[in-house]
C-alpha cells in the first residue's frame, strides 16, 4: 500500500472515530435543563433611562432582592428592596412601581388559576419610609398602584376594590360579581386566552376615575372536566367556556369616578367585543377599541369622561378579520400611533387627535413584527421587522415622518430588544440557528455598540461534544408559492443512502415554525432523531404569517384545507429526492399541529406512512369562539367549513400508524377531541396507539412528564419509521 493511500485510510479511520465519539442527545438532558441558554434577568427600566432594576433571588436562602443596576456599566447601584428586611416576608416573585417610583408592589404566594391569571398575597412597600403594608387579608387579584401612589385597585371575587395605603381602609367598588355569573374588573377566560390580557380595569392620568369592563357569562355554557389528583374522589373543575357558534359573555364598560363612588355605564352602541381600553394623556379623554363577532370590523372610540360624549376615532374593516395588538401610542398632543395591514402588510401609521390619517410611517413589502415605542424628543420610531428576510428579524428606527431610516441591530439572524425608558439605550438578544443568544448594549439614536453583556460560548463548546447538525434553509415551491423550509440531515449524511423522513409543523394562523433563531426543546428532540438516522424537515405553509396578509388569510372559513394541502404537498415533493425513501415519511405536530398531522395522515394516506399528533383540535365546533370565529365565521354560517376539515368526520382514510396524546386536565384544547377521534377510529376499526396524561394541561408537563412523553414518542417513531 503506498504512504500517500495509507494516509487518506488514517484520515478518514479517524474522522469516522471522531463522528463516532460524539455524544447523542438524551430526552432526559433536553428536559433536565442540561442545554439551557444563559439568559439575561428581566430587567425593567426606570424613568431617568440611566438605570434598570432586576429582581434578583438568592438561590441558598431564597432571599430575593430588587436591585439598581447602570446601563452604561452593568454594575449594581444599590439594593431598593430586601426581603430579608421585610417582617413577615420571606421571598416575593415580582414587583411593580408606582408611577413616581417611590413604591412598589410585591408579589408573594402566587398561585395559577388559567393561563395568564393568577391570585397571591400582595404588599406596598414604601421605599423612602422603608414600610411594607399588606394590601388585603385575602388573595386577590391584578393590584395596581394609582398614579399618585395613595391607593389600589384590586379585584376580589369577582368585584373591584380600592385600598387607601395611608389610612389603610379598603372600600368595595362593585358589588355584583359572583363566580360563573358577573365578573368586575378582569376578563372571563376566552378573553384571557385569545386577547391575552387578565387586568381589566384602568386608572387615568391623575387617578381620579377608573375604567374598568363587566362580564355577564350567566349564558355562556358551562365546561366540566374531572380533576383525577390523588383523593378517593376525582374533582370536577367547573368554568364557563364559549365554544364555536356558542353564547358569550356580556361585556360592557363602566366609568368609576373615585372621590364619589359613582359608576356610570358607556353606550358603545351594542359592541360585541372590547379588547382593549387605553386612557389618553388627557385625563378625562379614553380609548376604548370595539369588534364585532366576526372580528373584521374594528372601531376605536373616543370617550370624554367629563361630559359622556362618545365619538368614532378610527375604524378599521378586513375580509377576514382585524388583528388586535398593544401598538397603540398616545403622543403628548393624544396624536397616536398604530399599526395595520391594510396595504397587504403590517406597518406603523400616525394619525391625529381626530383620528384623520398623517400618514404611513413604514412601508415595503415585509412586515413590522414588534412596535417598540416612539422617543418624542428625538421623534425616533422603535420596532422590528422582517425587512431582512422572513425568516430574519431586525431592529430599526425612524422619523413620524417615514425618513431618516436606521438599521441598529441587523446581523442575519433574530435580534430583538429592550429599550431604556428614555431611548437611550437598548440590551439587544441576537440568536440564529447556528448561534445561541448574546446580548450586548447599544446606543438607541444610532445602535452602535456599547460594550458586550453575556453569550453562550459555553453551551456551544458543550454542543461541540454531542452529534448536532446544521438547520438547512431554503424554499421550496408548492401550490404556486414559495414556502419557507428547513431541512436537518444527519452529520454523516450519504447522498446515495436512503433515509426516512420525519416532518413537523404547527401551520395556525399568523405562526411561524421555520424562523432563524437558536434552538428550543423540539430542535433538540429533533437533532436527537437525526443523529438516529431521520432527516427531519419542516415548512411554513399557507396561512403562516410574515409574508403578507393575503398568504396569512388565505385559509380564511377553511382552516385544515390549505395548510395540509401543502405538507402533503412538500411530503411529496421531498420524498422525489433521491435520498428520501418515500415509504418512510412521517409527520407531527402539538395542538394546531396535532390537527394537521392528524388530517395529514388521513388526507394524505398515500404519503404519510406515519403520524403523532399531542393535543390536537379534531373539530373547530369544539373550540373557543373568539379564535375559532375569527377564522372561521360560526358553524352555524360555515358548516361545510367546519365538517370537510373535522378528522373523526372521516376516520375511515387511517392507513398508517398513528399516535393520539392528550392531557385530560386541558383548559384549553379540551380531550373531548381526542374522545371524540378516538371512538370515531373504533367504530371505524382502526387500530392506532395513545396516550393520556392524567390531570395535565395543554403543555403537558410536570415532573417526568415531558421525559415520558418523547420517550413515548421516539419509541413511537422507531417502530413505525
Amino acid at each position: 500500500m503506498r504512504k500517500t493511500h495509507l494516509f487518506a485510510l488514517i484520515l478518514l479511520s479517524f474522522s469516522v472515530f471522531t463522528w463516532a465519539q460524539e455524544k447523542q442527545i438524551e430526552i432526559s438532558e433536553i428536559y433536565q435543563g442540561a442545554f439551557r441558554t444563559e439568559g439575561m434577568d428581566a430587567l425593567r427600566s426606570m424613568k431617568n433611562g440611566t438605570q434598570y432594576t432586576v429582581l434578583n433571588r438568592n438561590r441558598f436562602n431564597q432571599i430575593t432582592t430588587v436591585d439598581k443596576y447602570d446601563y452604561k456599566t452593568l454594575n449594581k447601584v444599590s439594593t431598593i428592596v430586601s426581603s430579608a428586611d421585610l417582617q413577615g416576608i420571606s421571598s416575593f416573585s415580582a414587583y411593580s412601581f408606582s408611577d413616581d417610583e417611590r413604591k412598589m408592589i410585591l408579589s408573594t404566594e402566587i398561585e395559577p388559576i388559567f393561563r395568564h391569571s393568577t391570585l397571591g398575597i400582595f404588599y406596598v412597600y414604601d421605599i423612602d419610609a422603608k414600610e411594607v403594608i399588606r394590601i388585603s387579608d385575602a388573595k386577590i387579584q391584578e393590584p395596581t398602584l394609582s398614579p399618585d401612589g395613595k391607593k389600589v385597585a384590586y379585584v376580589k371575587d369577582n368585584n373591584i376594590y380600592l385600598f387607601n395605603i395611608a389610612t389603610g381602609e379598603t372600600k368595595q367598588v362593585t358589588v355584583d360579581g359572583v363566580k360563573n355569573e358577573i365578573i368586575n374588573g378582569v376578563t372571563d377566560w376566552v378573553y384571557e386566552e385569545e386577547f391575552a390580557f387578565v387586568r381589566a380595569f384602568e386608572w387615568n392620568a391623575d387617578g381620579s376615575k377608573i375604567a374598568f369592563l363587566r362580564f355577564d357569562e350567566t349564558n355562556v355554557p358551562e365546561f366540566s372536566m374531572d380533576v383525577y389528583g390523588t383523593g378517593l374522589y376525582q374533582q370536577p373543575h367547573v368554568f364557563k367556556y364559549p365554544k364555536a357558534g356558542e353564547n358569550n359573555s356580556i361585556v360592557t364598560l363602566h366609568l368609576l369616578d373615585v372621590a364619589s363612588g359613582a359608576i356610570t355605564a358607556v353606550d358603545l352602541n351594542d359592541a360585541y367585543y372590547i379588547p382593549r381600553i387605553k386612557w389618553k394623556n388627557h385625563k378625562n379623554m379614553l380609548s376604548v377599541q370595539t369588534l364585532n363577532r366576526h372580528q373584521n370590523h374594528l372601531t376605536m372610540y373616543s370617550i370624554d369622561a367629563k361630559k359622556g360624549d362618545v365619538s368614532v376615532l378610527l375604524e378599521e374593516k378586513d375580509d377576514a378579520y382585524v388583528d388586535i395588538t398593544d401598538n397603540l401610542t398616545f403622543l403628548e398632543d393624544d396624536s397616536f400611533i398604530w399599526s395595520s395591514e391594510k396595504d397587504g402588510w403590517n406597518h406603523i401609521y400616525l394619525y391625529g387627535e381626530d383620528g384623520s390619517l398623517m400618514n404611513q410611517i413604514t412601508k415595503g413589502d415585509w412586515e413590522v413584527t414588534k412596535y417598540y415605542g416612539y422617543d418624542q424628543n428625538e421623534d425616533k420610531i422603535y420596532y422590528q421587522s422582517t425587512e431582512n428576510g422572513s425568516i430574519n428579524r431586525g431592529v430599526y428606527n425612524i422619523s413620524s415622518g417615514g425618513d431618516d431610516k436606521k438599521a441598529l441591530a441587523v446581523t442575519e439572524g433574530t435580534n430583538n430588544a429592550s429599550f431604556s425608558a428614555d431611548f437611550t439605550y437598548f440590551i439587544n438578544t441576537f440568536s440564529s440557528a447556528e448561534m445561541p443568544p448574546m446580548y450586548t448594549l447599544h446606543q438607541a439614536i444610532n445602535g452602535k455598540k456599547v460594550k458586550d453583556i453575556k453569550d453562550n460560548k459555553q453551551l456551544l463548546e458543550k454542543l461541540n461534544g454531542y452529534a448536532v447538525s446544521p438547520k438547512e434553509f431554503s424554499t421550496i415551491s408548492i401550490n404556486g408559492n414559495d414556502l419557507n423550509m428547513y431541512m436537518i440531515k444527519p452529520k454523516d449524511f450519504d447522498p446515495a443512502k436512503k433515509y426516512p423522513l420525519f416532518m413537523y409543523q404547527y401551520s395556525g394562523p399568523g405562526s411561524q415554525n421555520v424562523s432563524n433563531s437558536w434552538m428550543g426543546a423540539n430542535d433538540y428532540w429533533h437533532q436527537m432523531l437525526v443523529s438516529e438516522g431521520y432527516i427531519v424537515a419542516c415548512v411554513d405553509g399557507r396561512g403562516t404569517g410574515l409574508k403578507g396578509r393575503d398568504f396569512k388569510k388565505v385559509t380564511q372559513k377553511e382552516l385544515g384545507k390549505y395548510e395540509v394541502e401543502d405538507q402533503i404537498a412538500a411530503a411529496k415533493k421531498l420524498s422525489d429526492l433521491a435520498y428520501v425513501d418515500e415509504q418512510r415519511t412521517g409527520i407531527w405536530g402539538w395542538s394546531y399541529g396535532g390537527f394537521m398531522s392528524t388530517n395529514c395522515i388521513l388526507k394524505g394516506n398515500d404519503t404519510f406512512e406515519m403520524a403523532i399528533a399531542v393535543a390536537p383540535v379534531t373539530s373547530w365546533a369544539f373550540y373557543d369562539t373568539i379564535y375559532t370565529e375569527r377564522y372561521m365565521q360560526t358553524p352555524q354560517e360555515n358548516p361545510s367549513g367546519y365538517d370537510d376539515n373535522s378528522p373523526f368526520n372521516y376516520p375511515q382514510l387511517l392507513e398508517g400508524d398513528y399516535l393520539l396524546i392528550h392531557g385530560t386536565g386541558d383548559d384549553n384544547v379540551h380531550v373531548q377531541n381526542s374522545m371524540r377521534m378516538i371512538e370515531a377510529l373504533i367504530q371505524a376499526d382502526k387500530q392506532f396507539d395513545w396516550g393520556i396524561y392524567p390531570d395535565k394541561n395543554h403543555g403537558i408537563y410536570g415532573g417526568n412528564t415531558r421525559i415520558h412523553l418523547y420517550n413515548k414518542m421516539t419509541n413511537f417513531i422507531k417502530e413505525n419509521l
